[in-house]
């Protein structure tokens, strides 16, 4: 019985992500409001609010998986295996991103509304915290891993509303190639490298 109910539960969460994507891409998410969504769904209030509080918890539940690939690639890395690759964090983010299109031209385009950016910077940031604080506590860097995070995270948010907008004109890695380019001098910077 309790694999029917997760089916049921992972039918239903699908369904409505898939309704909100649709909608979004019609509508934009600031118009879109919670009866629309039970239309396109076809489910009913109650279900809804069984598993969401409103439609900013669905949105966000869109990010879950990437906030699981992206916790588990950065934890994958050795924090004293020299200094962190900014390409790393970000070749996760961009492949996601192209795996998703749809998903993204929805919540990354201006059918997005403000809150989709928000809330993806808040996740990469989270993301990125922990992998670099290591790296910069042993080459003592006298910035702080807030605002290291924050300067990655908003430059990665940037190409990605970028390469999302311009409908996806290179591949994941090599976008990630071009980032890590930008990027990687400033991270060898603040450890106290000079970049080569």
């Amino acid at each position: 019985m309790p694999k029917v109910a997760d089916r049921r539960v992972r039918r239903t969460r699908a369904s409505l992500a898939e309704a909100l994507t649709e909608l979004i891409l019609q509508r934009g998410y600031e118009a879109i409001t919670v009866q629309d969504l039970l239309d396109r769904a076809d489910i009913g209030r109650s279900t809804f609010y069984a598993h969401f509080r409103d439609k900013e918890d669905l949105l966000l539940s869109c990010f879950d998986d990437l906030r699981a690939e992206l916790r588990r690639e950065l934890d994958e890395l050795s924090p004293h295996g020299g200094p962190p690759d900014p390409a790393q964090p970000s070749i996760v983010v961009f492949a996601h991103a192209y795996r998703h299109r749809r998903i993204y031209r929805a919540l990354c385009g201006r059918g997005g509304g403000t809150v989709v950016p928000r809330h993806l910077h808040a996740l990469i940031g989270d993301a990125l915290r922990p992998h670099l604080a290591p790296h910069l506590a042993a080459a003592g860097a006298t910035i702080p891993v807030e605002v290291v995070a924050e300067f990655y995270a908003s430059g990665l948010l940037g190409v990605l509303t970028w390469w999302v907008g311009a409908g996806f004109p290179h591949g994941p890695a090599e976008l990630a190639r071009m980032y890590g380019a930008m990027a990687n001098p400033g991270v060898m910077a603040v450890l106290g490298h000079p970049p080569s």
